[in-house]
């Protein structure tokens, strides 16, 4: 019997449960391996090969080499875990988190500052 998941549906949301977990696990391993100075040699000498070394999707892999991190997210890729990606590129996690939702550093950071988006409810069902 599968679980009850009531947060599924939550508009702009990947919630990082189990089953996102058992989806992401080497792509969240392959992150966590840069925590190593020389394995981050090894991806920033050969990205595609260092990739290919790990039992990762294709998907998953495209979405590294793009560095779309919202895409690695649907995959299975926990945000914790991605920073590793952004920090091998000399990225901040606010500069990450900005281009995730297509903002600038600058433009994220007063969002942010100022509180944050607005939480909106889209598709809650109505009362009849």
């Amino acid at each position: 019997m599968a679980l009850e998941k009531p947060y599924a549906n939550i508009p702009g949301t990947t919630i990082f449960d189990a089953d996102q977990s058992r989806k992401g696990y080497w792509l969240n391993q392959f992150c966590m391996s840069l925590m190593k100075a020389e394995n981050r040699e090894k991806f920033k000498a050969d990205e595609r090969g260092y990739l290919d070394q790990w039992p990762m999707t294709e998907d998953q892999k495209q979405a590294v080499l793009a560095r779309d991190l919202n895409r690695c997210i649907a995959l299975g890729g926990n945000i914790y875990f991605l920073a590793k990606i952004g920090a091998t590129d000399g990225k901040s996690f606010q500069q990450m988190a900005g281009s995730m939702t297509g903002m600038s550093e600058e433009a994220y950071r007063d969002m942010m500052i100022g509180g944050g988006r607005p939480a909106t409810w889209i598709g809650k069902e109505e009362k009849k």
